[in-house]
C-alpha cells in the first residue's frame, strides 16, 4: 500500500462502538495511527443492533472526532471494513467436491469454484453464511493443506461454514451504509481475524483455543493440526457479573467499579468482614465467584463440543477482551481446564502509536484491521481526500484552501466549524427521527427471537 493510503475497521459490539485507522508499511508492518472508541448502553444486545439511530450517532461521533486528527487532516472517512461478532455467530462443518477432466493442474480458480460451492451450501433457513474457512482439501487419494499446483480429476475439502442470524448483517447495513451514508468494504469475522493475528502458527498446530470475553458474549475458537475445528459464541460476559452486583442494592456504573477494583474470580478460603461503603465484600465475593465459575465452566465445556479432550489441546488457553482481565479469572480458567493459560498480545510487527500499550478491550478491531490492510491490492482506501469539486464555487466565501499538494491551509478554527457541521446534520437528522429509537411492540415481539 502507498504511503498515507489509509484503512480504517469499525466493530459495534454490546461493550463500545470503537474505529481504528491504520495504514501497512514495508516489511508488513502495520502502524495504527488512529484509535476511537465510545462505551455502549443498551443500543447492542449480545452483540445484535437493536437501536440503529442510536448506535450511528456514536459512530457519528467517533469519525467526527478521527477526522480532527491533524495527522488526518483533511481526509474524509468514506468506508469500513466491519468486525463482525455476536452471539449468533457459529461454525458448521460442511464437506463439498468437485469433479475435473483427468490430469487436471489444480488453480487457485478451482480452489475458489470449490468454496462458492460451499458458501452455496443449504443450511437451516433462520442463517446466512458469512464464510467458509477450509478444513484439508483432498486431491485424488492425495490429502493436503494447499491444493494449489497438485495434478488430479476430483477435488474434496471439508469447510466450517461461518453462519449467523440474517438480523446481525441487516441491522449493521441499516447503521452505517444507508444512515451514515459509509462504504461497506467488507465483514471480517472478528474471531477469525484474531486467531490469524495473536496465535502463533506452532500453537494452532498443537492446538489451542481462542477465548474473547466481552460485555455480553464470550467467543470460543479451537484450532487443532493448524486449521479451525471448532467456533462459536456463548451468551455470557463480564455485564453478567456486574448485573449480579446490582442485586446488592447497586447502580450498574458503581457495580462495574466495584467489580474492578475489589472483584476476584478465584474461590476465597477465608472470609472477610470488611465493606465498602455498606457493602459487604464477602457478599459481592460470593457473587463474582458464581457467576466466574459459571463461565467458565461453558468455556471448558466447548471442548467436548468440539469432540476433543483438553489433552489435545497443548498450547493451551489464550484469552482476551476486557472482562479477562478480572482478577483471578484466568487462574480459575487454568485451574478447571487442567490447561496453561495466557493472555494475548500484539505481534512486533503491529505498531500502536496511540499509547505506551494496547489496551485489551481493541484487540479484536485491530485484528480485524489488519485483515483488511494484508488484502494488498485488494485493499480499499477508507479515507480519501476531498475533491475540487467540494470547493465553493466562484464567488463565494473559500474556508479552506489546498496547496499542491493537496494539503490543507485552513484553520483549526474553521476546521472544526466544518466537521461540526457534518456531525451536527447527522444529529439533526437523528433527532427528526428520534420516535423511532422506541420499538413498537411488534419490533419487540422480533426482537425477542434473538435472545
Amino acid at each position: 500500500m502507498s504511503d498515507k493510503n489509509y484503512i480504517a475497521a469499525l466493530e459495534i459490539s454490546s461493550a463500545k462502538v470503537a474505529v481504528v485507522i491504520g495504514e501497512l508499511r514495508e516489511g508488513g508492518h502495520l502502524e495504527v495511527v488512529a484509535a476511537e472508541q465510545e462505551k455502549n448502553a443498551e443500543s447492542v444486545r449480545y452483540g445484535h443492533i437493536q437501536n440503529p439511530e442510536e448506535t450511528s450517532l456514536r459512530v457519528a461521533r467517533i469519525i467526527d472526532r478521527l477526522e480532527r486528527r491533524h495527522h488526518l487532516q483533511p481526509r474524509k472517512i468514506t468506508g469500513v471494513y466491519i468486525g463482525l461478532n455476536g452471539r449468533s455467530l457459529r461454525s458448521l462443518n460442511t464437506s463439498v467436491s468437485l469433479n475435473l477432466p483427468d490430469d487436471t493442474e489444480i488453480t487457485t480458480e478451482i480452489i475458489d469454484r470449490l468454496k462458492e460451492i460451499a458458501l452455496n451450501t443449504a443450511i437451516d433457513n433462520s442463517l446466512v453464511t458469512v464464510d467458509a474457512v477450509p478444513r484439508i482439501y483432498t486431491v485424488g487419494k492425495n490429502v493436503t493443506k494447499n491444493p494449489r499446483g497438485v495434478i488430479g480429476n476430483r477435488i474434496s475439502a471439508d469447510y466450517d461454514l461461518i453462519v449467523c442470524r440474517p438480523e446481525l448483517k441487516r441491522n449493521i447495513q441499516r447503521t452505517v451504509p444507508e444512515k451514515l451514508k459509509l462504504k461497506d468494504h467488507g465483514y471480517i469475522v472478528t474471531a477469525l481475524a484474531a486467531g490469524h493475528l495473536l496465535l502463533s502458527e506452532e500453537e494452532k498446530r498443537l492446538g489451542c483455543m481462542l477465548v474473547d470475553i466481552g460485555a455480553e458474549t464470550t467467543s470460543v475458537t479451537i484450532y487443532r493440526e493448524g486449521y479451525l475445528r471448532y467456533f462459536a459464541t456463548l451468551p455470557l460476559g463480564g455485564r453478567n457479573i456486574t448485573r449480579d452486583l446490582t442485586t446488592l442494592n447497586l447502580l450498574e456504573e458503581r457495580a462495574e467499579d466495584i467489580k474492578i477494583n475489589s472483584g476476584n474470580a478465584m474461590p476465597r478460603t477465608t472470609q472477610t468482614k470488611l465493606n465498602v461503603n455498606g457493602v459487604k465484600l464477602s457478599e459481592v465475593h460470593n457473587l463474582i465467584v458464581a457467576r466466574s465459575e459459571e463461565i467458565v465452566a461453558n468455556i471448558v465445556e466447548q471442548i467436548s463440543y468440539a469432540k476433543l479432550k483438553e489433552k489435545d489441546l497443548p498450547a493451551g488457553i489464550i484469552c482476551m477482551g476486557g472482562a479477562s482481565n478480572l482478577n483471578g479469572l484466568t487462574d480459575l480458567l487454568s485451574r478447571q481446564s487442567s490447561l496453561n493459560v495466557r493472555k494475548a498480545y500484539l505481534p512486533a510487527y503491529i505498531n500502536f502509536s496511540e499509547s505506551a500499550s494496547m489496551p485489551d478491550e481493541l484487540l479484536g478491531i485491530v485484528s480485524v484491521l489488519y485483515a483488511a490492510a494484508t488484502l494488498g491490492p485488494n485493499a480499499e482506501a477508507c479515507l480519501e481526500m476531498p475533491q475540487q469539486s467540494e470547493l465553493p464555487v466562484t464567488g463565494e466565501p473559500a474556508d479552506e484552501m489546498y496547496d499542491e499538494k493537496g494539503s490543507s491551509q485552513k484553520t483549526a478554527k474553521q476546521r472544526k466549524t466544518k466537521s461540526q457541521g457534518w456531525f451536527g446534520r447527522i444529529r439533526q437528522q437523528m433527532s427528526n427521527g428520534l420516535g423511532s429509537m422506541f420499538a413498537s411492540p411488534e419490533d419487540q415481539e422480533k426482537d425477542s427471537d434473538l435472545y
